[in-house]
């Protein structure tokens, strides 16, 4: 098994189902500190730890061309 760390403001989907946003490391990724979009627009900060993610979200940038 290869153990992965995040970094700051990687995304990561929890087993929760909510996308949060790293936004704190600590202890060299024991925990982190995350934000979460609540449903009215605010956020949330929470605390999770490496068993609370189910996958982390890559983007992907590509060129944006006007017809």
């Amino acid at each position: 098994m290869i153990l992965l760390k995040l970094n700051m403001y990687q995304k990561v989907h929890l087993h929760t189902g909510v996308i949060g946003v790293v936004i704190e490391i600590f202890n060299d990724g024991e925990a982190y500190m995350v934000d979460i979009m609540t449903e009215d627009g605010e956020y949330e900060q929470e605390t999770i730890y490496p068993k609370d993610v189910k996958s982390v979200v890559i983007e992907i940038e590509r060129p944006f061309i006007v017809a």
